[in-house]
């Protein structure tokens, strides 16, 4: 799962993400001076066995096999929430709606940010607090404590908000199920991949600050309809929804597919 930065044909089966292969598209060429091709992997197109991620991929649509998976492999689907959602029941009913859910990961190397975006953040959530009946905000164990401190300093007191502290039992699960509408930042492919699996509101805050693979991850995700920039002055009432992203249910059936063709039951 993901490229293995190896030649495929030593594997079987390959299953990675379509971003994996953006080294290979065109923009990507331009950005990398000529000398440093060599050395930026993949190096080739994926063949008959790799399964990618994103059913609209064209410079990929000759190949055999494939399947597009826009973000990461998980565990969320319909199921999965609607036992999550009786499992958190007594906590999650009760609260005023709409449920607004902010994840907040950390600045990579294709996607820096810092005290800035916190600043950014916060303001864009303090416009949007009157339309919201909760906001619950998770960091992730690595977000930048100059990050956290802001936001913390900001809605530690605020009725409205509550801010996990890190303490087991981790609500992420029951986040998934019971919100109405998500703001992840724009850093995290799994957290984004998990949110978009749930058909609810997803926006993204920074994805302008990203590069590199990360961009065109971005750049898939809303041109599927399922991802928007968080401006700050969106109404969380009013919803808006699409077909959930469901890749690992995909890439598990193109997986016995490939298991039949090859006697296995």
């Amino acid at each position: 799962i993901q490229h293995p930065r190896s030649q495929l044909n030593r594997f079987d089966l390959v299953i990675t993400p379509r971003h994996d292969f953006y080294p290979l598209t065109p923009q990507a060429q331009e950005q990398v001076p000529q000398f440093l091709h060599r050395w930026i992997t993949p190096r080739e197109p994926p063949d008959r066995h790799v399964f990618l991620s994103t059913a609209e991929d064209r410079f990929v649509v000759n190949f055999l096999h494939q399947i597009l998976t826009l973000g990461a492999l998980h565990q969320i689907d319909s199921a999965t929430l609607r036992s999550t959602a009786a499992a958190w029941h007594d906590e999650f009913a009760p609260l005023p709606k709409p449920l607004l859910v902010v994840n907040i990961g950390w600045p990579t190397s294709h996607c820096r940010y810092g005290a800035d975006l916190a600043k950014q953040l916060t303001a864009y959530l303090l416009n949007i607090l009157s339309s919201c009946g909760t906001v619950r905000i998770s960091f992730s164990s690595r977000t930048p404590e100059k990050v956290s401190k802001i936001i913390v300093k900001e809605f530690a007191d605020n009725p409205k908000v509550y801010i996990w502290d890190g303490q087991e039992p981790n609500p992420h699960m029951g986040h998934l199920a019971w919100a109405d509408a998500f703001v992840v930042t724009a850093d995290s492919v799994s957290l984004i991949s998990e949110a978009c699996s749930t058909g609810k509101p997803v926006y993204v805050m920074g994805p302008e600050r990203c590069k590199w693979k990360l961009s065109d991850f971005h750049k898939s995700l809303r041109e599927r309809g399922v991802v928007r920039p968080f401006t700050g002055s969106e109404d969380i009432a009013e919803s808006w929804s699409y077909p959930p992203l469901n890749d690992t249910a995909e890439a598990a059936s193109q997986v016995r597919e490939a298991l039949a063709e090859r006697g296995w039951r």
